[in-house]
């Protein structure tokens, strides 16, 4: 799967890229991540901080982090 989102359950913001994710017809993997920061090393590891939500596009070599990013991307280049 070349799409991966990093995402806390219960976040809003999370949830709003799932939405749009998934109204775009965009196939994607979850990594569900742990509410601790501290406890997000693989998080960091891929996008340099502990936030969520975090897209990771493996085709396209794009990592990028905060909701309205993320949908505008998903909007504009996965839709």
């Amino acid at each position: 799967m070349s799409i991966r989102l990093y995402a806390l359950e219960g976040c809003p913001w999370c949830e709003k890229v799932h939405d749009a994710l998934a109204d775009a017809g965009i196939e994607y993997e979850t990594t569900w991540v742990d509410a601790l920061h501290s406890d997000r090393d693989e998080v960091k590891r891929v996008s340099g901080q502990r936030g969520v939500p975090v897209l990771v596009d493996e085709e396209r070599g794009v990592t990028m982090a905060e909701s309205a990013n993320v949908m505008e991307y998903v909007e504009r280049t996965l839709a």
